[in-house]
């Protein structure tokens, strides 16, 4: 069942709606929530909180992509619970990888919204090669490893390393652009 059809029967409040979403994407679902999360029942429980908020949220909400959408809240819902989980101690594997993205991202005042950042994001993004944006994406969305990336790709590690500081980099220069001010 396409994405389409899957949002119309949110919209007329039909539960199979959870069930042809569960069935399209749940394997997806484990795998953000997995790469987040170490325990199993904890990426399952954000995953079934996930579906819950698409439930309540759709309508009125309505996404322009599903997957992208639900693995949005899935990643959130997994990033909460980490958070709550480690309280002091923050689990190194995400951490680093999100330090690395900080010095990217604006400290202003007032602080722009989320929306508006994604925005500058997805366009910064759309500017990019395919394999630097996949790295990308693999690094500071879903959390892999330097090694994970570079097997993926079927690059060396250092490579890797070397496209997300040059990415990092446009991606800094590219929001000063945009007006933000990075610090």
């Amino acid at each position: 069942m396409d994405d389409a059809s899957i949002i119309e029967l949110f919209n007329k409040r039909d539960q199979q709606a959870i069930a042809e979403l569960k069935k399209k994407y749940h394997r997806l679902c484990q795998y953000t929530a997995g790469r987040i999360l170490s325990q199993p029942e904890d990426a399952e429980e954000c995953i079934s909180s996930a579906y819950f908020d698409i439930w309540n949220k759709i309508p009125p909400e309505v996404p322009a992509d599903l997957k992208t959408y639900l693995c949005r809240i899935v990643r959130n819902k997994a990033i909460d619970r980490l958070k709550y989980d480690t309280a002091a101690v923050r689990d190194k594997s995400l951490t680093v990888s999100l330090d690395e993205l900080a010095e990217c991202i604006p400290a202003a005042d007032p602080e722009p919204s989320a929306a508006e950042l994604a925005e500058a994001l997805t366009r910064f993004l759309r500017g990019q090669d395919e394999l630097h944006r996949k790295i990308f994406v693999r690094r500071y969305w879903y959390g892999d490893t330097l090694a994970q990336i570079g097997e993926l790709y079927s690059v060396k590690e250092r490579t890797v390393a070397t496209y997300l500081f040059r990415t990092r980099k446009k991606l800094k220069a590219f929001l000063r652009k945009e007006g933000y001010d990075n610090g």
